[in-house]
């Protein structure tokens, strides 16, 4: 499914003046003409990328709103967070794609595949079992992306790119999987186009047709670079609300 427009390309919101435009419906207008353009300029058909709107951290009100302007592809971090954001929204807009993108625990995976469509963030085979596990009592298979460490840097999770055919084969054989589809967050001291082109030679090897990468700062290149699913929050919802310490 994709959400993005067929509009000629305009300028994206940068994280830095995003929060000052009038509203989720303005943003997301913004980012769509900047997907199309995107699109355009690497001879893709505009609906080849998918726009997945991160709606981590911000009220279900934001999301109604870009409901309303017709988005309905959304990335989520927790699992808890979704849990309490989506079940009323997807009731009422029941074409609602909806994506985990954030780290998923073993003792979350029975909410996650119960609640998720699409689940990007598939790292260890610890994980990999647990949800063939639980894919076999709840007969609910969302689709699966692999998290690739393409920086194999030691603080993040991800499969480090020297294991990854081999993880996508057990994924297939052993667990029966249904993996489309390979993620990556580059470091954020790199250029980000070589791991995109690694990421995305990678899902080609591998004959995978889904690769999810760029975010607000770098989602033109990664559709430079194949991109099929984009993951933009900032420049959709502004900057993200956090508590106030104390």
């Amino acid at each position: 499914m994709s959400s993005s427009s067929n509009s000629s390309a305009t300028p994206v919101s940068t994280p830095a003046n995003a929060a000052n435009s009038d509203s989720v419906t303005v943003r997301l207008a913004q980012v769509r003409h900047a997907v199309s353009g995107a699109c355009a300029e690497a001879g893709r058909a505009a609906g080849s990328v998918t726009l997945v709107a991160v709606s981590k951290t911000h009220p279900a009100e934001a999301v109604e709103e870009a409901l309303a302007a017709g988005q309905r592809v959304f990335g989520e971090n927790r699992v808890q967070e979704a849990k309490a954001k989506f079940p009323d929204l997807r009731g009422r807009f029941p074409d609602l794609e909806l994506h985990l993108i954030g780290p998923l625990q073993t003792n979350k995976v029975k909410d996650a595949v119960a609640l998720f469509d699409v689940i990007q963030t598939l790292d260890r085979p610890k994980l990999a079992e647990a949800l063939a596990e639980e894919m076999a009592k709840a007969g609910r298979r969302p689709r699966l992306l692999i998290e690739v460490n393409t920086g194999e840097e030691p603080q993040k999770a991800g499969i480090r790119p020297a294991d990854l055919d081999g993880f996508v084969a057990a994924c297939r054989e052993t667990w029966k999987l249904p993996v489309a589809g390979l993620m990556c967050i580059p470091p954020q001291d790199e250029e980000p186009a070589m791991h995109f082109a690694l990421l995305a030679e990678m899902a080609r090897r591998n004959g995978l047709a889904e690769v999810s990468m760029g975010m607000s700062g770098d989602f033109e290149t990664a559709i430079r670079f194949g991109a099929t699913h984009v993951r933009v929050g900032t420049a959709i919802f502004g900057a993200r609300p956090y508590p106030a310490a104390g």
